[in-house]
């Protein structure tokens, strides 16, 4: 046989099976791997747990130990289903609430730019929602609420990044839709600003005016010292329309100061205002604030790095010590 046809034979062969072992070994075993740093390995070391002693008190720890293995090996493939199965089996184990939120940070580091399909991202926002949902009073609560709303300005970026290439090609309506979408849906993003300019742009460019002076009136009075409400005025104003015919707030050229004349008119009921669901006026965010304006693609930085799941406190077999927790997050602290 060529050595050619050898050297595949041996790439194909399979690893060898690994003998029965006493689960006290077995489990510190995978154990020792992990903290050696042969993740992958110590990943398998803990399925086999689960495969050679199922009713093992260990077998669910390892199930979940496994998951958190693949996770830090980028195995999202891997580390979702046996979340999944671990959520599964045991709802009311004190695992269960890092199992949701190790299973949403999966989905969370996956998000691709907005550039690229956001199915991920999607999937991230309903696990992330349902970690506050199940577990509101914990610090995966409190974590899974700050990325959620990186997740939905991420979402709205997308939304933007869609209406801006309509609009380029002049499908000013299927533009007004997408930039809808953001003010609905989306309203406590930092995007809704240029939505509402959009808007504007693209009802100036399909000759409604009307509509064009009211989304500037809702820009206006929700973000007066903005760049986009200064584009929006300085674009009806090119087009000869008056901007007493529509109530606008003066213009801030610097929001430094505050704006000369009366202040902004107070929203009425048939006003766009409501119609488009805005929220009560803000001031414009704060630049050290987490979500800043983001009109191109990314997230911020990937979350820091994922502790330990926590351990059943329940003796090994043998007189091994095992592992001990230490805290909601598990033996090595908080995020």
């Amino acid at each position: 046989m060529p050595v050619a046809l050898l050297a595949l034979a041996a790439c194909k062969s399979p690893e060898p099976d690994i003998p029965d072992t006493p689960v006290d070994e077995l489990y510190n075993n995978a154990l020792d791997t992990l903290n050696a740093g042969n993740t992958r390995q110590a990943a398998k070391l803990f399925d086999e747990v689960e495969r050679q002693h199922p009713y093992s008190t260990w077998a669910t720890q390892a199930q979940l130990m496994s998951a958190y293995s693949y996770y830090l090996v980028d195995s999202y493939d891997d580390a979702i289903p046996s979340l999944e199965r671990f959520i599964d089996l045991h709802p009311g184990n004190r695992g269960a609430a890092y199992a949701y939120y190790l299973r949403a940070l999966c989905y969370y580091e996956q998000i691709a730019d907005v550039s690229r399909d956001q199915g991920n991202t999607e999937e991230a926002q309903r696990a992330l929602s349902d970690v506050i949902a199940r577990f509101p009073n914990t610090p995966y609560a409190r974590d899974a609420t700050l990325k959620l709303d990186l997740v939905r300005d991420h979402l709205a970026g997308k939304e933007m990044a869609v209406g801006r290439y309509y609009m380029e090609r002049g499908q000013y309506l299927a533009g007004i839709n997408r930039f809808k979408n953001v003010i609905d849906q989306y309203q406590t993003t930092t995007h809704v600003p240029e939505a509402l300019e959009r808007l504007t742009e693209s009802y100036v460019a399909l000759g409604i005016y009307d509509e064009a002076e009211r989304t500037a009136s809702v820009l206006g009075y929700n973000y007066p010292g903005s760049d986009w409400y200064q584009d929006a005025y300085n674009l009806l104003t090119s087009k000869g329309i008056s901007m007493e015919s529509a109530e606008l707030p003066p213009v801030v050229t610097n929001p430094d100061q505050p704006p000369e004349g009366p202040p902004p008119p107070e929203p009425q009921p048939d006003q766009a205002t409501n119609d488009l669901g805005l929220p009560p006026p803000q001031t414009p965010p704060d630049s050290s604030s987490v979500i800043q304006n983001q009109t191109g693609p990314g997230l911020p930085p990937p979350p820091p790095a994922v502790p330990t799941p926590p351990v059943q406190e329940e003796p090994v077999p043998e007189s091994r010590p095992s592992p001990t927790g230490g805290g909601v997050f598990g033996p090595t602290g908080g995020l």
